[in-house]
């Protein structure tokens, strides 16, 4: 695995990889009259890491505070298995800016529908649309004392 960190291992590196591609939940944090304000949010990764896809109604406070502030983060975290030590579960924290995505954008769709099937029912609704975060940064936690600090392109290096 090449990624651009060189202080990330090929074995974190591919954590990461594994982590974004294989949970579904994220904790999307938003400013809401200028305080941080994080709720949870399925999220789809595009396959090069270079951005992640929400689908969400407008009526929500995340998408509201997305269309005032696109400032926004995305918190990702290994499902807890009861392990002793909690924080050795692999996390990432990334940073970046959400933007609406025009249209019915039917191949991302298509994408969503396979991972969430349940939640085909929103593509009826009509406050429901797909924003696009591009990543700034990312903070990545691969286990205790294991902290890798990425750029965007370091991030999406991790992809292949």
């Amino acid at each position: 695995m090449a990624c651009m960190d060189r202080n990330l291992p090929d074995d974190d590196a591919a954590a990461l990889a594994s982590l974004l591609r294989g949970e579904r939940i994220a904790h999307l944090a938003t400013l809401r009259q200028d305080a941080p304000m994080a709720s949870m949010t399925l999220y789809l990764p595009n396959a090069d890491f270079t951005a992640f896809h929400v689908h969400v109604s407008r009526l929500a406070w995340h998408t509201q505070d997305m269309a005032q502030d696109p400032r926004v983060a995305l918190s990702i975290a290994e499902a807890d298995d009861g392990r002793a030590d909690p924080f050795t579960l692999t996390r990432v924290s990334i940073r970046g800016a959400a933007q609406p995505l025009e249209g019915d954008q039917p191949d991302l769709k298509r994408q969503w529908l396979v991972c969430f099937p349940e939640q085909a029912i929103n593509f009826e609704l009509a406050d429901f649309s797909f924003w696009r975060i591009v990543p700034r940064d990312a903070r990545f936690i691969a286990g205790f004392g294991r902290i890798h600090n990425l750029s965007a392109a370091a991030l999406a290096a991790c992809s292949k």
